[in-house]
């Protein structure tokens, strides 16, 4: 079944495209079919430049799990870096180290 519900947000970075690296300054998610992934439904990540068009775009598509799974790594590898280089603020900061916490203990209770 398609929610076709669609977040999208601004971002700041860049991804490797065919073309080489490319700016990147919005991420669209959605859970839907995929195009490649071997799933029934994905969740579909889309890192594109507006201002460059949907041919520099990259997507991801990754089952529910391996999403979260990603989720987790992120809220890791930010947890583990001290905010003064991160430039999150101290409260994001505290909560993302929580969330990473989190994960951690269900990964442990998962082993």
């Amino acid at each position: 079944m398609c929610t076709y519900n669609t977040e999208q947000t601004d971002i700041e970075g860049s991804a490797k495209g065919r073309a080489g690296w490319v700016p990147v300054t919005r991420a669209t998610v959605y859970y839907d079919h995929p195009v490649h992934a071997r799933a029934d439904h994905a969740l579909n990540i889309d890192l594109i430049d507006p201002a460059r068009g949907p041919g520099d775009r990259v997507a991801l598509e990754l089952t529910a799990r391996s999403a979260l799974a990603l989720v987790d790594a992120i809220h890791a590898a930010l947890a583990a870096v001290p905010t003064a280089i991160t430039g999150l603020p101290e409260e994001t900061a505290r909560r993302v180290a929580d969330l990473a916490a989190l994960a951690a203990e269900r990964a442990a209770e998962a082993a």
